[in-house]
């Protein structure tokens, strides 16, 4: 079986071989294509190390490398790493979230990315029309609904986030996550955790009344005991900047960085020691893993050094995890339950039966479809319905291309406080 990845020359992708290959999927090809040789072929060597049997392959072109393929995984970052570095320091200087993945940064990402991977994807539909494309392409609720909506191509958008917060819930509860059953509904970066179920019996009860085993749900201090005992949810961790986005710019400001240059200066480093040659790869990749890892969120949420160190369940969870779970449901029809970004099909009734949602999906060898979740939580209902209203907005801006669709779609964006703060971001952003 081939598996092809579009944005090959990525940092997580040697990760993502080294899960896939010791999964007995029956993988025999890894076909790596990125624009960037000169960054692939450091790559493809990383994870050649890293892939037991099965080959690795690269490609100047993405077309050799989707020829046949079961699985496309996109993941890709359209400007590189300094696009998202202006883009957070752009909206950090208009007083906004600077994140790459909500707000401003989010639909200037979006914006770059999605005509790159519509064309890609019908590539996919040319070359592989049976493949199935696993989207890791931040906003990858937004991208996955335009990558379906233009292309008709089986896409399935894949976050990492809800299983990690799942384990954190799970493990503050004493239980194994694999032994719960967790409510969960929204949309990609915005979803919330109604309740936990263990052998039959519902959990949060148990943490509402616990300020000590509540406060040990999230690692970085992102909700206030009082927050999240008012909303009764346990919300995903990227809701943060939702929740408190003044505290987020302040925090950035007074760290005078921003994470897109803390990743830029991390990434740099470990390629020009990789260029150059070290003793051991593997171990200088996993280095640069861990230093990426422990300072996720920590300067938005002010937490001290240290304080995302990862968890002693850690390895449960992840990029390359999530990826695996997801493709071995396909090819083994598992049945797998697995928090994903699908087409919502009347699931949700407040949005449209062809928006994207995240929710948790049984996994067969016909695809994930999401199991029922019913109506959004009525304390954040109009936040969810706004943030989809915006990626319509979004992905009908990308098609147009016009400044004026492209300001109006901002606007609509509740990390962006007006029309005029919207048109000037669309100016700064260079889009």
């Amino acid at each position: 079986m081939k598996l092809a990845v579009i944005g090959g020359a990525g940092v997580r992708v040697p990760l993502l071989v080294n899960g896939l290959a010791r999964a007995e999927l029956g993988i025999d090809e890894f076909a790596l294509y990125d624009p960037d040789q000169h960054r692939l072929r450091i790559v493809a060597d990383l994870a050649a190390r890293r892939s037991g049997a099965a080959r690795v392959t690269t490609h100047a072109i993405p077309t050799p490398a989707i020829d046949g393929a079961a699985f496309v995984i996109t993941s890709i970052r359209a400007g590189g790493i300094e696009a998202r570095t202006r883009d957070e320091q752009a909206a950090l200087a208009l007083g906004l979230v600077g994140q790459e993945t909500v707000g401003p940064g989010g639909f200037a990402m979006a914006v770059r990315s999605i005509p790159a991977l519509v064309a890609y994807a019908r590539e996919v539909m040319r070359l592989a029309p049976d493949a199935w494309i696993i989207n890791f392409t931040n906003p990858a609720g937004l991208v996955t609904q335009a990558l379906i909506a233009e292309t008709g191509a089986r896409v399935v958008g894949v976050c990492d986030t809800p299983g990690e917060v799942f384990q954190e819930v799970a493990h503050a509860l004493g239980q194994p996550a694999e032994a719960c059953t967790f409510d969960y509904v929204g949309l990609n970066h915005l979803g919330f955790i109604r309740e936990v179920w263990w052998r039959g019996r519902p959990q949060l009860a148990r943490l509402w009344d616990d300020e000590a085993t509540l406060a040990r749900v999230y690692r970085t201090p992102l909700f206030s005991t009082a927050r999240l005992r008012d909303i009764r949810l346990l919300p995903t961790e990227y809701v943060f900047y939702y929740d408190s986005p003044e505290r987020a710019v302040a925090n950035l400001r007074a760290a005078g960085d921003t994470r897109g240059a803390i990743i830029s200066r991390l990434t740099r480093d470990l390629f020009a020691d990789l260029e150059k040659g070290v003793a051991d790869p593997v171990a200088r990749y996993e280095g640069y893993l861990a230093q990426r890892s422990a300072g996720y969120m920590q300067l938005e949420s002010g937490a001290p050094d240290g304080a995302a160190a990862p968890a002693p369940w850690a390895h449960l969870t992840g990029y390359d995890k999530i990826a695996l779970h997801t493709i071995r449901g396909i090819v083994h029809d598992t049945n797998a339950i697995i928090p994903l970004n699908v087409l919502n099909r009347g699931n949700i009734p407040e949005l449209a039966d062809d928006d994207v949602i995240e929710a948790p999906c049984i996994v067969t060898a016909s695809g994930p479809r999401a199991l029922h979740v019913g109506a959004l939580p009525p304390q954040v209902r109009d936040l969810v319905v706004r943030v989809k209203t915006f990626e319509r907005a979004t992905i009908e801006a990308v098609r147009t291309g016009t400044r004026e669709s492209m300001v109006a779609a901002l606007a609509l964006n509740p990390l962006v406080p007006s029309q005029a703060a919207a048109r000037r971001l669309v100016e700064v952003l260079c889009l």
